[in-house]
Order: C-alpha cells, then structure tokens, then sequence
C-alpha cells in the first residue's frame, strides 16, 4: 500500500501545483503621492554610495513618495551590505512595516540568497507591497512568485549613478509601473527572433540565479509562462552551462515563450566558442518556440520594468516585437 499511498500524493501535489502555476497572482497596491518606501541593501556592499542613494531618494521624492533608509544600508561586512543578519533585519522591518508600501532594492551583487530563508513573509501576504530590483534581487522573485504574488523588475537605486537624461525610459517605466498606469512595450524585430504569439504569466531574471535556484522552495516552475533571461560578465561556456541546468530541470519543456534580455559584458574565452549568444540560446531552446531577443532589461542603462507573475501577450512578427501586460 505505500507505493500506492507515495503515487497517490504525487499525483495530488502534481496536479496542485498545475493549478498553482496558471493561477493569478496577487497585484500590490499601487503607489499613490504621499506613500512610503523603504530603500534595503540585501545583498552587495554600499562602500561610497550613499551619494547615488541620496540621488535615487531625491528621484522618488520628486514624485511625492517618502523614502525611508534601512537601519542598516550602509553597514560594512566585507563584500556584503552588513551581515547576513543586518541584512535580513532592514528586510523584515521592511515587509512588516503596513506603513511602508514598497521595497526598493539598493543594488545587487550577491547576497540575498544568504538571507531569504530567514524572512518570514506572513505580514507581507496579508498586505502584498511591491518589491523592486532585477540581476541577484531575482531570488527574491522568484521565491515571492511562489507566495502568489506579483513583483517589479526594475532599476535599483544605483541605478541613479547614470545621469536621469541617459535613463529617461528606464525611469519613467518604473515610475509608470509603480503608480499603476499600463504597461506595453514594442521594440524593433530582431533577425534573430522566432516569430509567434503567446500569452502566459511572465517570470524569470538573471540566468545565474535562476540556476542557483533549482531544487529549493524558491525555484519557478515555467509550464505556460513567459520565461525572461538575462546576464552579465559571464564566459558563454558559462552560460550555455547554465541553461542546460534549466534544460535538464525542464524549464523549457512546456514554457510558452522566452525574452531574452541583455546579455550584457559577455567575456572571450582562450578558445572560441564558435557562434553567437543568440544562437548558443535557440541550440537550447525547442524548435519553433517564439523567442524575442534584445528586449531592453537587464544590466543595461535602458533597463525597462516588467511585471513578474503578471499575464502578458507576446507578438513577434516580421517587423515588431512586442510585450502587452494584462490590466
């Protein structure tokens, strides 16, 4: 009876988290002049940079929003922005605070994956708030896709170290997004897409992390979503590793399509590689599935918000590409 009993639950788990996966997320609140927000450093250290952070401060006061510091952002622990527990403190007042409305990450590195399982995000399901970040803030999408709830990938604070004239449309989508106003974008067609038209959650970030991920509570499951790619300062050995460690872990068996975002200060190995990333990427992917390549996001000075957990309609055509988010 055991087998039978093991198969049993199996098939129960498999088929909930089938109807987890198309399931609508919950949508934060969004922002309205007057509402605070908090600026954390989960991860990498801030070593002269609270002058950006001022300038990121002063960007989300200028659209009527308080900003309130971390206790900790600025702490010092080697490579990181304080210790692990400092870190993850700034982040739990932060997700307990009801008067705080969003979590803006200070910048990446590394590091969350070092204090998400120290966070108990109870009060945070009860009153969702937006969490903002992309490259090693992906941990934290993904582990909050799998709480049900919708994220930003977007620019972090230091990202304000670009003069705003050189980021106007990195700025004004993640201003836009915030405040609750619609999201589409449509990008010149690139020869390397594979033309189609889909429709699914969007989910993902940066290659590493999504690998780092695997086999923990926190890794997404992609059957009928969008899948979203990104990296920086990688060899493409490394990130052809990568993605057939999400291969074999079956993120592209049943996905619905990829976006593939910056592949941002690719390196050059001692022995070439033999063709480029757009082509390392489709070897991988199945046959016929639309991909839209050079979407503006990631490690990029245009780094355009997306919404994580939202249903979005993909269009990928001859001259186009395009990516509409449901309301």
């Amino acid at each position: 009876m055991k087998p039978l009993f093991l198969w049993v639950v199996c098939t129960m788990f498999i088929n909930m988290h089938a109807q987890h996966s198309s399931m609508k997320l919950k949508t934060p609140t969004y922002l309205q002049e007057g509402d605070t927000i908090a600026i954390v450093a989960p991860a990498g250290i801030l070593k002269n940079r609270k002058a950006v952070i001022d300038t990121a401060r002063q960007l989300a006061e200028s659209w009527g929003l308080i900003v309130v510091y971390g206790k900790n952002v600025f702490r010092q622990d080697h490579h990181f922005a304080g210790s692990d527990a400092e870190r993850a403190a700034d982040f739990q007042e932060a997700l307990d605070n009801p008067s705080i409305k969003a979590i803006w990450c200070a910048r990446g590195g590394y590091g969350s994956v070092r204090i998400i399982d120290k966070l108990d995000f109870s009060k945070f399901l009860e009153q969702p708030k937006w969490i903002i970040g992309y490259s090693d803030v992906t941990v934290f999408h993904n582990h909050i896709h799998n709480l049900g709830v919708e994220t930003l990938h977007a620019m972090m604070a230091t990202s304000m170290q670009d003069k705003p004239a050189h980021i106007e449309r990195t700025i004004s989508s993640l201003r836009n997004t915030l405040f609750g106003e619609e999201l589409r974008y449509s990008i010149p067609a690139n020869p390397n897409n594979v033309n189609g038209e889909v429709t699914g959650q969007l989910v993902g970030g940066n290659i590493a992390i999504l690998a780092s991920m695997l086999g923990s509570k926190s890794q997404i499951h992609t059957e009928n979503k969008i899948l979203f790619i990104e990296e920086i300062g990688e060899y493409k050995y490394a990130i052809d590793r990568m993605l057939q460690s999400l291969k074999r872990a079956g993120y592209f068996s049943n996905v619905k399509g990829v976006v593939v975002g910056g592949m941002t200060k690719i390196k050059k190995n001692s022995t070439p590689w033999g063709s480029s990333i757009e082509q390392l990427i489709k070897d991988i992917l199945p046959e016929g599935l639309p991909v839209m390549f050079h979407f503006p996001a990631g490690h990029d000075s245009d780094n355009r918000a997306l919404l994580f957990g939202r249903e979005a309609r993909m269009v990928i055509n001859a001259d186009t590409a395009s990516l509409t988010f449901s309301e």
